[in-house]
């Protein structure tokens, strides 16, 4: 943006008058100082940044989007439009803006200045084709991300990375799915690429750190509508990853998020994979996806030797629904020992062993770990294919 404000603000200064850069879609990209010189039409386009499709239509029946050098646009007092010079900013060949100078036909287009303002506009050119091609060009590579192959998916992320994307350089991403229900396409945020289809929209969401995913929560937050009537809108944030070709997976969490916000609708309007709870156990066991980790999150602060016992209380605790005399009794230990190990389980994991929505975690997360990390066969056991 600094180029495009320098690049303006010259153009301004040779030639004395104020400047506006907009893209091909009457975006406004930079503007010059102005006095008190606007005009309703220029006023409108530094407020709205844009202008709107009559004002678009108006300008380009003087052949602007066809022109490769200087050209006069007339002033319309009713309508309070003054006289301007437009600049196209073409690259190869291809418009992809134009330099606006209000200039009530002052300027000549034959003055010698317009030699270097024209080469100021074939820059500007340039760097908008340099920025299209990148806006193109990082939404191609998020969808490849998604559902291409192997080969594809490395494309992408190398693409990404020569591209400098915030995705390739952040500390971790996220994938934000937003079910099909009208979204505020508005509210998209300026550089996050979007994959629409018919079943939603994905965006590849960069985040400051490796954990934290409420970036995430308050843009899709922002996207939903809540004026959809009787179609709830509903969006989920997949768990965050540092390696861009792990986002297949945080998409998945994502799409999972909303399912569950389905059918559980206290976990929505927003859902987070990583507060699902049990539904995110039930929605995609670790054993579903061979590069997954082979124990939920939750379960992490119990897991290792120097925690065995306490991994094995919690077990114990809930094979036994919560029963603390049974439990003691399995575990051949006093109730008071009983009680520290659990309030142990509970400071290390966060949970509350009184809450039936968390025991349920818990108890998933520990019997799909189990699973997850048994052998293929019993140890001795034969393989009879392999006597064969």
């Amino acid at each position: 943006m600094s180029d495009y404000q320098s690049l303006v603000d010259e153009v301004s200064a040779l030639l004395q008058a104020p400047v506006t850069l907009e893209d091909r879609e009457f975006t406004l990209i930079a503007f010059s100082s102005h006095e008190d010189d606007l005009d309703p039409v220029r006023t409108r386009s530094i407020l709205r940044r844009r202008s709107t499709p009559a004002v678009r239509a108006w300008f380009e029946g003087f052949g602007i989007a066809h022109a490769t050098g200087p050209t006069r646009t007339p002033a319309d007092p009713a309508a309070g439009i003054r006289a301007r010079l437009c600049l196209p900013a073409r690259h190869e060949g291809a418009l992809y803006g134009y330099l606006w100078l209000l200039d009530d036909g002052a300027v000549d287009p034959a003055d010698p200045r317009m030699t270097r303002v024209m080469a100021l506009a074939t820059r500007a050119g340039r760097l908008l084709a340099a920025d299209t091609w990148q806006g193109e060009a990082a939404p191609r590579a998020f969808a490849q991300l998604l559902s291409g192959s192997a080969a594809e998916r490395a494309e992408a992320a190398r693409t990404l990375g020569a591209l400098r994307h915030p995705a390739s350089t952040s500390a971790s991403v996220t994938v934000v799915w937003v079910s099909p229900a009208p979204y505020l396409a508005a509210r998209l945020p300026y550089g996050v690429p979007a994959h629409r289809s018919e079943g939603g929209l994905a965006l590849l969401v960069p985040l400051p750190d490796r954990t934290g995913t409420a970036s995430a929560r308050a843009i899709a937050a922002a996207l939903l509508d809540p004026g959809t009537g009787s179609h709830r809108a509903l969006a989920g944030v997949g768990g965050a990853r540092t390696d861009l070709l792990d986002v297949p997976h945080s998409w998945r969490e994502a799409r999972s998020a909303v399912r569950a916000a389905c059918a559980e609708p206290r976990l929505g309007p927003v859902a987070c994979w990583d507060e699902l709870g049990a539904y995110r156990l039930i929605a995609a066991p670790p054993m579903a996806t061979p590069v997954a980790p082979p124990a939920d999150p939750v379960l992490i602060p119990l897991l290792g030797p120097a925690r065995a016992e306490l991994l094995r209380t919690a077990e114990t605790y809930l094979d036994h629904a919560g029963h603390a005399q049974r439990t003691a009794e399995a575990l051949s230990v006093h109730r008071q020992t009983l009680y520290y190990r659990l309030s142990r389980i509970k400071a290390l994991t966060g949970l509350d062993l009184d809450s039936g929505a968390d025991r349920l975690l818990l108890h998933l997360a520990i019997k799909t770990f189990r699973l997850a990390t048994a052998p293929e066969a019993p140890a001795g056991a034969r393989d009879p294919d392999a006597e064969n």
